[in-house]
């Protein structure tokens, strides 16, 4: 369903809930994984997802229509993401090495998580990140979203991001050839 019919739905007081699940049910599954790729932990990311979904539906009467749904969806996804993982630091006053380090624990003893060795290899070069850096990557490399798409999500312009799309790549190759 196109986003136009989905908002005509959830515009519409008898439809409303209807068309809610309908976008729940579209874009759902694309926000857990690009949350869990972030927070690393299943139950988070499902605590997340679940709170992006309420802030959706709470705020959905003031989408301008401006961008596509999903990039506003991701958009709050990645502000959700960030101040959790920013909480998080700041509740158990840990620098950002050992939030890196208790992410990465949970991502040897996570049960979902491919055990191929490589796979686990990137997902630590990646904790090694800082998080906008890890964003960035997460979206252009694993959600192959355009550049465009990335800047209308974390209102960060094109060029900006391409350089930290560089960087992290650098620092990703540094780790797996240590």
């Amino acid at each position: 369903m196109e986003d136009k019919d989905l908002l005509l739905k959830i515009r519409n007081p008898e439809t409303r809930s209807y068309g809610f699940n309908l976008l729940v049910r579209a874009y759902q599954q694309r926000v857990y994984w690009h949350v869990r790729k972030m927070v690393i932990d299943h139950d988070d990311a499902d605590d997340l997802t679940q709170e992006v979904f309420i802030k959706v539906h709470k705020a959905i009467d003031q989408f301008r229509e401006d961008s596509q749904i999903f990039t506003w969806i991701y958009r709050i996804a990645t502000n959700e993401c960030l101040t959790f993982l920013n909480k998080k630091r700041r509740r158990f006053f840990l620098p950002i090495e050992d939030v890196g380090q208790e992410l990465s624990t949970k991502l040897d003893t996570a049960s979902d998580i491919s055990g191929e060795d490589i796979q686990k290899k990137l997902q630590k070069a990646l904790l090694k990140l800082p998080d906008k850096q890890r964003l960035v990557f997460n979206m252009k490399y694993f959600d192959d979203l355009s550049y465009e798409d990335i800047s209308e999500i974390t209102k960060t312009s094109v060029g900006a991001l391409k350089a930290s799309f560089h960087h992290a790549v650098k620092k990703i190759e540094d780790y797996l050839t240590e």
